[in-house]
């Protein structure tokens, strides 16, 4: 396998790929280490993971070069990425011992029926993780299920690979036995032989069509089964914002990262009384973000990770065009080595393009007129996604009203593009099923059993 700088194009390095043998001697080593490690009291696996949080913490400086050369992430992006996750292992570091407590539900007299809950591991996680923020993907899984006592098989994306081996490298070195954590090298092809193994539960981060595959592939097995994919965000600005602070904010939450994240605003709805004042200052803020050489401190615009995304992009902004669309900045595959697109806006788009219904996850947005709420609240609940949608007002019951009504696993007011450890994250439809983060998140890596005593 060649891990190439999106850059551009140029090898990074070569590594050869786990196949089917290697992949089921991983398995079999995990499944033999996980009820050593589960027996561990919680306090010793709580101090491993905070030893961890040491490792990422003094190695900061070259993992976000890793990160940003591996996936064109501008460095102080990657950076921030780094210094965020502190906070997410914190969270679960503070939270973990309560949220896996046992539960007494009913205490009764001697002789009489109890009743409680305790919170059993799974086994062996299969965790396939995303590159456009690994150190969050991965984390909101591996740590939890490690705490709670799991052996985790982890398979970074073929994108974000020098970085899957940078965190089996520390979570190794802060004292997490090699066999209860693994890294698998490779690409879909090895993500397939990962959810062949007879694994307890598979947690997936990616796209809407490969978590469409993989739940095929365990639904016959009633495993546990988390699918974290796709959205195709919306928000809707309303007549009373202030349009300056409204388009700044969702032009960075549209376009940081090169727009590839789930969460990134893809669709914008705005009141025609303000339609044309918010359409130019959020153009204007759009072309004051410098595109440049991810290493570069002053770039906000990077490559696109993946290749093929490119002609994606090109599709929709066709496709757009084709049928009355106009395109206000970008629309182009930029004229040098690497991934590169042009931060790309276009107005007048309706649902019948292909821009306002499927993914972009690029630099590019739609922006199209409504007549006020009832219109907007149509258009944000027409699709197949449901991540997040966000509604930008200083009316607070206004948006309260509004959000009430989306069809969504998260939302926000005057904010988008934002996630946060204490929160449950999840998806409506095809934006998957289960749940990451919060102190369900926790317990989302463990099955509850149930106890019915009764002394004599």
């Amino acid at each position: 396998m060649n891990i190439l700088n999106p850059a551009d194009g140029t090898l990074i390095r070569e590594l050869a790929e786990d196949d089917a043998q290697a992949v089921a001697a991983k398995y079999a080593r995990a499944r033999a280490a996980r009820s050593q490690w589960a027996s561990r009291p919680l306090d010793d696996r709580l101090a491993v993971i905070r030893k961890f949080k040491e490792q990422v913490e003094s190695r900061k400086d070259a993992l976000a070069r890793t990160l940003t050369q591996e996936t064109g992430k501008p460095i102080t992006q990657s950076r921030n990425e780094l210094n965020a996750l502190a906070g997410r292992i914190d969270f679960f570091l503070d939270k973990t011992q309560a949220a896996l407590a046992p539960e007494s539900v009913l205490e009764d007299a001697p002789g009489k029926l109890a009743e409680r809950i305790t919170h059993e591991p799974l086994g062996v996680v299969a965790n396939i993780s995303a590159w456009n923020y690994p150190y969050f993907a991965g984390s909101n899984v591996f740590v939890p299920a490690l705490l709670a006592g799991n052996a985790v098989l982890y398979k970074p994306s073929e994108f974000a690979t020098l970085t899957g081996l940078a965190i089996g490298e520390m979570l190794h070195a802060a004292g997490v036995p090699a066999d209860v954590f693994s890294v698998l090298i490779g690409s879909g092809d090895t993500g397939k032989l990962l959810v062949d193994q007879p694994v307890d539960g598979v947690f997936f981060t990616g796209s809407f069509a490969t978590g469409a595959r993989i739940a095929a592939a365990c639904t016959p097995r009633m495993l546990k089964l988390q699918l974290e994919l796709g959205g195709k965000d919306p928000t809707y600005v309303c007549e009373d914002a202030d349009v300056k602070t409204a388009a700044e904010s969702l032009a960075d939450g549209a376009m940081y990262n090169a727009g590839q994240s789930c969460c990134s605003v893809e669709r914008l709805y705005v009141h025609e009384q303000i339609h044309e004042r918010f359409v130019a200052a959020f153009v204007a803020t759009v072309k004051g973000f410098k595109r440049g050489d991810p290493m570069d401190e002053t770039t906000y615009l990077g490559p696109l990770a993946r290749a093929p995304q490119l002609a994606a992009l090109e599709r929709q902004v066709a496709d757009a065009i084709a049928k009355g669309a106009a395109l206000l900045t970008g629309g182009r595959r930029v004229a040098q080595q690497g991934n590169w697109f042009e931060a790309t806006v276009l107005s007048g788009v309706n649902h019948s393009m292909e821009l306002m219904r499927e993914e972009s996850f690029g630099p590019m947005i739609g922006i199209q007129k409504v007549a006020g709420d009832e219109e907007a609240l149509r258009l944000m609940n027409d699709t197949a996604y449901g991540l997040t949608a966000g509604v930008y007002t200083p009316d607070e019951a206004r948006a309260r009203r509004i959000l009430a009504q989306i069809r969504s696993g998260s939302v926000y007011w005057n904010c988008c593009d934002r996630v946060s450890p204490r929160l449950p994250w999840s998806g409506v439809g095809h934006s998957g099923v289960g749940v990451t983060l919060s102190t369900y998140g926790i317990q989302a890596m463990t099955r509850p059993k149930a106890w019915h005593l009764r002394g004599v």
